[in-house]
């Protein structure tokens, strides 16, 4: 016998990698020391001025199933990288290198290139090196058509600049960005309720395009919006909307003796997550403890820097969507 009679290919995966060497390649900087195959991903840490190190690891979740039921394998890289982009920005690190985790009962034409080439994509736009991965063919594992996705991100930033929220006062207020819809949490609850049990397609139309289109949309990173910021103002702290929403996030960077109000009121919640809630007759609490409402990062400023930033017209900002106030760490939704 030979190991493709027990279902695996590896002249297939090889051939995938050296499919996806360019897009990989055209990530790189002069800091990458290794090439595409090698077994560890080396980068030179020499002159760099950050010297504070931030990592931090994460999948797509069950968003993965939207792009085995509708083919489209591009956008969950995409997502998997902004997602741990922004997670470390939190810190006020900036990307400097990302390694993935593809693992998949059988690998099928295109679909691994399509996925690297997302992350590919991101890894460039936010000028992270992507220097090593491994490829998990194990059949019987996993389901016909199915894979699973995961990522490792190493940033930096310089000690003294560390975003820690320690900064953060009473009164300081928080600056709220647009998401792009779910980003990567969520997604079992809206499956549930609007394909499994609601009876819908993901072909069937939403807005302006499918339904689709809107669950599989690609999670923002914020980074850009970061180093608009930082240029005007201080941040004093930053929150990536993910799992668990505005409840229990939020309270992750708050100093002892604080709590935060969010106005509900004063931003528009996307069609996609009144949807969720009307056909699935979703509570409002439990819907801004599951999603992010359209709100995928926020950023704390004082007071005065709020003022100064809203006449910046940052892209994607939604205004000041709460404040600060003293407190035992409660995240009060008005």
């Amino acid at each position: 016998m030979k190991y493709s009679d027990s279902g695996v290919d590896i002249d297939r995966a090889s051939s995938a990698l050296k499919g996806a060497g360019s897009s990989i390649r055209n990530t790189w900087n002069q800091r990458v020391l290794s090439g595409v195959g090698a077994f560890g991903g080396l980068y030179d840490l020499q002159g760099l001025e950050e010297n504070v190190l931030v990592s931090s690891v994460d999948g797509v979740g069950t968003k993965l199933k939207l792009a085995f039921q509708t083919g489209r394998h591009d956008t969950v890289g995409q997502c998997l990288v902004n997602h741990c982009v922004n997670d470390i920005l939190v810190q006020g690190a900036r990307p400097l290198f990302f390694l993935d985790y593809f693992a998949t009962g059988q690998l099928e034409e295109g679909v691994l290139e399509a996925v690297i080439g997302g992350m590919a994509k991101a890894c460039e736009e936010n000028s992270c090196a992507l220097i090593a991965g491994e490829t998990a063919e194990m059949p019987g594992f996993y389901p016909a058509g199915e894979y699973d996705l995961a990522g490792c991100i190493v940033g930096a930033v310089a000690r003294e600049s560390l975003v820690d929220g320690s900064r953060i006062r009473p009164g300081d207020l928080l600056l709220g960005m647009s998401s792009t819809g779910l980003h990567t949490n969520g997604y079992s609850l809206a499956r549930k309720v609007l394909l499994d049990e609601g009876g819908l397609s993901p072909d069937d139309s939403h807005d302006e395009g499918s339904l689709a289109d809107a669950l599989l949309a690609i999670h923002r990173s914020y980074l850009p919006h970061f180093q608009i910021l930082r240029d005007y103002c201080e941040v004093r702290g930053m929150v990536h909307l993910t799992g668990g929403g505005f409840v229990d996030n939020i309270p992750r960077i708050l100093p002892e003796g604080l709590s935060v109000r969010i106005h509900r009121d004063r931003w528009e919640i996307p069609s996609i997550f009144r949807r969720i809630a009307e056909c699935g007759n979703v509570s409002d609490e439990e819907m801004h403890r599951v999603f992010n409402m359209g709100v995928g990062f926020l950023f704390v400023l004082s007071p005065e820097d709020s003022e100064r930033v809203l006449d910046l017209d940052i892209p994607d900002s939604l205004g000041v969507l709460g404040e600060v106030m003293e407190g035992s760490g409660e995240v009060h939704l008005d």
